[in-house]
């Protein structure tokens, strides 16, 4: 005899000689060990994605104006992505490094840390840029006005796609 839990079944007599819970068909990965999908998954890649291309755009003349300006750090940089964002090397490869929302996308809980994590980052990142001078040494990134804009945005979508993802997940589990 069977009987479901949680959207698991369990044979009864299976359940008395103390074997695990089976998922069923439906909820199972394709056979190989992996979580079944969730938003949330789609959720991190496509932040991972977002923050590559920026990572890789940023060494890209002509997708980044005044290439030719491009500095390892500090405001000193005069290259600006898509002419509006300024950059750096090392500006760029936090976006790179940010990109490990592809890697989180394999887990739900990777995605979940990701998303919240990466997004109250981020949100450091904006009280960052609001308090230091853009001229001054201390602007390593360097960040400017157009930069605290696009990041409180990343930011604010991050925390809103981590929490969006966990309520998806916990409504497909009431609903099973």
């Amino acid at each position: 005899m069977n009987y479901e839990f949680k959207g698991q079944t369990r044979d009864r007599a299976a359940g008395q000689s103390g074997s695990r819970l089976a998922e069923p068909r439906s909820a199972r990965g394709s056979g190989t060990g992996r979580e079944p999908r969730q938003p949330m998954h789609a959720f991190a890649a496509t932040m991972g994605l977002a923050f590559l291309l920026a990572g890789i755009g940023g060494f890209i003349p002509g997708i980044t104006s005044n290439y030719d300006e491009l500095e390892f750090a500090g405001p000193e940089s005069g290259a600006k992505l898509l002419g509006l964002f300024e950059v750096s090397i090392l500006h760029n490869i936090v976006h790179l490094l940010f990109a490990v929302g592809l890697i989180a996308a394999a887990r739900y809980s990777w995605s979940r840390i990701y998303l919240l994590g990466g997004g109250i980052g981020y949100l450091g990142v904006v009280l960052y840029g609001v308090l230091v001078d853009h001229e001054s040494d201390a602007n390593f990134l360097p960040i400017n006005d157009a930069d605290n804009l696009l990041h409180l945005g990343l930011a604010l979508a991050m925390i809103a796609l981590g929490i969006i993802g966990t309520r998806m997940s916990r409504d497909r589990v009431t609903t099973r």
